[in-house]
Parts: structure tokens; C-alpha cells; sequence
């Protein structure tokens, strides 16, 4: 956290939201995101662990369905499975894609690409 180091850059994706209200509920039920950083009728902070996402709304949904963010990290096998466990709809296969990352993906309800991915793990 930026706490323990006033030097470091974060990198926190800013995406869309047809609806503050679906896209908060969407990401603490499925997904995780439990804590609240900060949320008004246009605007949303969520974290999850290491992991903060920020949403704006907007009435256009094709800037969703253009828009994705990737989350790069070695614990992503186990929120595969959680996710699984979880019954998220449009959960991808987690596996290696052509440029060596073992990926999986999920699409949120406005149509944003959650893109998951770690360098694979040998056998």
C-alpha cells in the first residue's frame, strides 16, 4: 500500500458503469469486492485486498463493452476457483493463451472484460 511506501505508483483502472447500484452488487456478491472506499450516484471505489477498481457512470454502452482492465498476480488460480465456487456467469477457463499467461476472464453486467492473468506455473 502507498502507506508503506510514499514513493510507489499505483495504477487503478477507472471503468465504466451503466448502473452504480448493479455494478456495486455485482462486484461485492460475485466477485469480492467488499470494501467501500467511496460511493455517490456517479462514482465508485471498491477494494478487494490489493485490488481497487474505480466506476463512473455513464449512459453509453458501448464504452463498456470497449473497455477492460487487466489484474495481473500469482493468486489469481484461487479466485478462479472462487469465482467457479461462486457460479459467476461469464467465467472463462483459466488457461496458458499463446503469449505464455495463464488467463481467465470475466465480463461484468455493463459489458466491461476483466481480464486475469500470472506467468504459468511449471508442472
Amino acid at each position: 500500500m502507498v502507506a508503506d511506501n510514499p514513493d510507489r505508483i499505483e495504477v487503478l483502472p477507472v471503468l465504466p458503469s451503466l448502473d452504480i447500484g448493479e455494478t456495486l452488487s455485482f462486484y461485492r456478491g460475485r466477485l469480492g469486492f467488499e470494501m467501500i472506499v467511496y460511493q455517490d450516484k456517479d462514482y465508485l471505489i471498491l477494494r478487494r485486498d490489493e485490488m481497487e477498481l474505480h466506476f463512473w457512470l455513464t449512459d453509453d454502452r458501448s464504452l463498456c463493452e470497449r473497455t477492460s482492465v487487466y489484474l495481473r498476480g500469482g493468486g489469481i488460480a484461487g479466485l478462479h476457483a472462487e469465482y467457479k465456487a461462486r457460479g459467476v456467469e461469464t467465467l472463462s477457463d483459466m488457461m496458458v493463451r499463446p503469449w505464455n499467461m495463464e488467463e481467465f476472464y470475466i465480463h461484468d453486467p455493463a459489458g466491461n472484460l476483466l481480464r486475469f492473468g500470472r506467468i504459468p506455473r511449471p508442472v
